[in-house]
């Protein structure tokens, strides 16, 4: 055995997995932590996915307004069953993601979303730019699919990184507390307005100050 009891501690602090999954991820993936992480996430992924064909049609709107007032964020997030949206894991889940709104300020919610036209749109952009750097036209489309995927991540909340957990993608965080949890979970809509949004003014770095002040909460 190449770990520790400590090293299952550790795990479970950070994946919030049973003691007996963290022990057989370590044991599985020979003590590596990194690895056993990812093992209790794929396995998260596997409970989550039974649950991804039931309707959930509980849960809460849930508000973050930052501090001063100058960005407010409503998400609405639904789960199977009062019982769980009346929860605190739930209840800090939803949480979570509307900070992440108020931080990131995400332009979706998932990249099915995304019109066709903004992508065709962003392809062209892309397109032009590979092709200004000087790149050889057999590559440019292959380039631009991996630009795409950076524009999801920069503009779909899903796919964005968590602001709390950079690690892992808002996706993850939603599947893991669906396998902590038991039911499945949702993310349905959200609006997030900013302070003074469309008016000329100076410009200020919103999310670097979220982040600061999630900085001081884990204090």
């Amino acid at each position: 055995m190449n770990f520790t009891a400590q090293d299952v501690k550790t795990l479970r602090e950070r994946t919030g997995a049973g003691m007996m999954d963290c022990k057989n991820a370590l044991v599985e993936m020979d003590g590596d932590m990194e690895k056993a992480i990812d093992y209790l996430r794929e396995k998260g992924i596997a409970k989550a996915a039974k649950k991804a064909g039931r309707i959930a049609a509980e849960g809460i709107v849930d508000s973050y307004i930052h501090m001063g007032g100058r960005v407010g964020v409503l998400l609405e997030v639904n789960c199977e069953t009062d019982f769980v949206a009346k929860g605190d894991m739930f209840k800090a889940l939803v949480h979570d993601i509307a900070l992440q709104i108020a931080a990131a300020n995400p332009q979706y919610v998932r990249p099915e979303e995304v019109p066709e036209e903004v992508i065709e749109k962003e392809k062209a952009i892309l397109r032009a730019q590979a092709l200004e750097e000087g790149k050889p036209e057999k590559i440019v489309d292959k380039m631009v699919e991996g630009r795409i995927k950076t524009f999801y991540e920069d503009n779909c909340l899903l796919c964005q990184k968590f602001v709390k957990d950079p690690s892992k993608t808002i996706d993850q965080v939603v599947i893991e507390a669906t396998a902590q949890i038991g039911e499945k979970i949702s993310v349905r809509r959200f609006v997030r307005y900013e302070m003074g949004e469309g008016l000329q003014k100076k410009e200020e770095d919103l999310a670097a100050e979220v982040e600061a002040q999630v900085a001081a909460m884990k204090k």
